[in-house]
């Protein structure tokens, strides 16, 4: 069974750059207040969200194991 995250993004820290709905726009989507917000917060691993987490200007993503709880790290 292939590794699943939870994704989350800090409201308060994201200021809609729009970086993580462009490296994976599949995972993230900019809303009507140009906020990101995760399309869905249970994922498989997957490259593209950590680019989006790495390029992320704010740091707002977390990405964690479903399982364990435990950061991932990019």
């Amino acid at each position: 069974m292939p590794e699943r995250w939870r994704l989350e993004i800090d409201p308060a820290r994201c200021q809609g750059s729009g970086l993580c709905a462009g490296f994976a726009g599949g995972h993230f989507a900019l809303g009507e207040d140009r906020r990101s917000r995760v399309r869905n917060p249970v994922v498989d691993a997957d490259d593209d969200v950590l680019n989006a987490a790495g390029c992320c200007p704010t740091e707002a993503i977390s990405i964690t194991a479903l399982e364990t709880g435990a950061p991932v790290e990019g």
